[in-house]
């Protein structure tokens, strides 16, 4: 669904702070830390995603899936696939 790094860009992209996120979302700090700190995709309660995913959207970031297209128009950032390592 979303992974702590997206998560992170998104709000670099919007110029706002985890305490912003929290409120959009209707969530704790505490939770956005736990869910921003994890590796790869957010788990938690689906409830709470769902939450930051539509705050995010919101607030005007597009979520681009692994191997999906962009549907929106405007400018943005995508991480290609890291290189293989040897």
């Amino acid at each position: 669904m979303i992974t702590g790094p997206q998560m992170r860009a998104a709000r670099a992209m919007l110029g706002i702070d985890q305490k912003t996120l929290a409120e959009l979302a209707g969530l704790s700090v505490p939770t956005i830390q736990r869910m921003e700190a994890s590796n790869g995709n957010v788990r938690g309660v689906v409830d709470s995603l769902t939450k930051v995913v539509a705050a995010l959207e919101l607030a005007g970031v597009e979520l681009i899936g692994e191997g999906s297209a962009s549907t929106a128009s405007g400018r943005g950032v995508r991480l290609k696939a890291p290189p293989p390592r040897h």
